[in-house]
């Protein structure tokens, strides 16, 4: 393998491992509500790139399931949708926040 197909291997695998995180992040991020683009740049600020395309459709799909709850609200000139965490969202976040720390202290000791 030439290191331009290393690269773009680990990059598939490192979009797959984050891609199983970042409903975890999205939900612990909404337990105080924002916009789409407020949730947006606070995930990038924290260094968890993510764009638009990614983050758009996950907030709708995680509302049409039930998890996150949304409301338009007029600020200024133009309305902007604010996303917050449902009850059964807080429920899902906890659970998926449990696994997540026992999986990563499962890890931890295979790769040691």
């Amino acid at each position: 393998m030439n290191i331009e197909e290393s690269k773009e291997l680990f990059n598939k695998l490192g979009q797959e491992l984050r891609r199983g995180v970042l409903v975890i992040a999205v939900l612990s991020l909404l337990e105080k509500q924002k916009y789409g683009y407020e949730l947006l740049k606070e995930m990038n600020d924290a260094n968890f790139s993510i764009t638009q395309d990614t983050l758009y459709p996950l907030l709708r799909r995680l509302e049409e399931q039930g998890l996150l709850q949304s409301e338009w609200i007029l600020e200024g000139s133009r309305p902007r949708k604010y996303y917050s965490t449902s009850e059964d969202g807080e429920q899902m976040y906890l659970q998926l926040k449990k696994y997540w720390l026992e999986q990563n202290s499962t890890m931890e000791g295979i790769i040691r």
